[in-house]
């Protein structure tokens, strides 16, 4: 994170519950993701508005393939409650609702025969798109029917500035849900529970990976930015290619090491995975202080691909538990989504070039959705030698393809 931002002020947060409003450039977007939250009685799954809230229900089976129903493909504008249910899926862990590829509401870690759970969006009229990495017919058409904000006489740096805002939330969502998802592999740690501690890990991962490029300037009290006994990303997430002696081991993949190589949780594991929640926890705290600029989402997605390609196609960032894949499809996703929120104000910049990021990550998450793997930690294949010798050049190239369009983005929302 330059250190330059400008800090907004703080605000209270639940660390459970993630409030997400994202502020869309095409209209005001409101989604509350209520993690965890039990399903309801059975007018609360009715497909049909009810009263001034309209009803979805998403819900995962594998009857022979795996599938994604949703209940109703159109609403009129206003509050939406999606209710998701997954009854026999492995393959299919998360719904996104998306516009334009913006995250405008998400449910993970979505286990078969769970509880129910919901998120509500206010949404405007439009096109969107429930979105289920995994199963047979991935994505959906939403229809919202009822009069859209129109940004016809919106200037370019004014879309530019509310795609900023409402890529501010985004992170702050992830930062929160990584919070509970750290907290949850403390609590299996805690309990000795390895396998348990292992799925854990590789489901936390991904909040990190999608901002890690958003949340690397902060700095514990007493400390300089120099040093790395204060510097929060790297006490969250260095690496043994990148250990100072100095420090010693903290963070993710000090814990990943003993889960993994060692394959046993001693009060070692135990002492680290509680630094590592202390630590996510001031960082959640500190996050909403960043006020971000547009040239900060396009260097932070340029960024993200940089680890892809110096860390997670190499191998280097998950040494011990080779779940690679898992990182590298995150970095991706969070580079996406600062893109997302950026376009309808690089639409009226550069058409040509937003066209030809856009597809270039279509093409990305192609070659990455051949790698997904319901049955492996994460949801994606193991990134051992054997993967890395047959795959890692072919990503390599694809992310490069999307990498160089990519980094013009900076200088083109800097000057518009």
């Amino acid at each position: 994170m330059p250190f330059g931002r400008t800090a907004r002020p703080l605000a209270a947060r639940p660390r459970v519950a993630r409030p997400l409003i994202v502020l869309c450039a095409l209209g005001t977007v409101t989604a509350l993701a209520l993690t965890g939250c039990s399903a309801g009685s059975p007018a609360d799954d009715a497909s049909s508005g009810t009263g001034k809230v309209s009803r979805v229900t998403i819900t995962l089976t594998n009857d022979g393939s795996d599938s994604c129903a949703v209940s109703t493909t159109t609403v009129p504008a206003g509050p939406v409650t999606f209710t998701v249910h997954n009854e026999s899926s492995t393959a299919i862990t998360e719904v996104e609702l998306l516009q334009d590829q913006r995250i405008l509401g998400e449910k993970e870690n979505l286990a078969p025969g769970l509880d129910a759970v919901r998120f509500t969006a206010t949404l405007g009229g439009g096109k969107y798109q429930v979105y289920c990495p995994g199963a047979e017919r991935e994505l959906t058409d939403f229809t919202v029917t009822g009069k859209a904000a129109s940004t016809a006489n919106s200037s370019a740096a004014t879309l530019l500035a509310d795609g900023a805002k409402g890529y501010a939330t985004y992170v702050d969502g992830q930062v929160t849900d990584m919070v509970a998802a750290v907290q949850q592999l403390q609590h299996d740690v805690d309990a000795g529970d390895l396998e348990a501690a292992k799925r854990d890990y590789a489901a936390a991962r991904p909040f990190y990976e999608h901002v890690e490029s958003d949340v690397d300037g902060f700095v514990k009290k007493g400390f300089s930015a120099t040093d790395n006994a204060g510097n929060l990303d790297y006490l969250i997430d260095m690496r043994a290619s990148n250990l100072d002696d100095a420090v010693g081991w903290s963070g993710f993949h000090a814990v990943e090491k003993d889960l993994f190589q060692a394959g046993a949780i001693t009060a070692s594991t135990k002492q680290t995975a509680a630094a590592l929640t202390a630590d996510v926890e001031l960082l959640a705290e500190r996050v909403p202080s960043i006020d971000y600029k547009p040239e900060d989402l396009a260097n932070g997605a340029a960024g993200l691909l940089e680890e892809v390609q110096s860390n997670k196609v190499t191998g280097e960032e998950e040494a011990y538990s080779h779940i690679d894949l898992v990182d590298l499809a995150a970095n991706v996703e969070g580079a996406r989504q600062a893109f997302a929120y950026l376009k309808p104000g690089l639409v009226k910049v550069d058409p040509t070039l937003t066209k030809q990021i856009a597809a270039q990550f279509d093409a990305t998450n192609t070659l990455m959705d051949g790698f997904r793997d319901a049955d492996s930690l994460g949801g994606f294949t193991t990134w051992d030698d054997a993967a890395k010798a047959q795959d890692a050049n072919r990503i390599s190239q694809q992310v490069q393809a999307l990498q160089d369009p990519l980094s013009r983005l900076a200088e083109k929302v800097a000057t518009a």
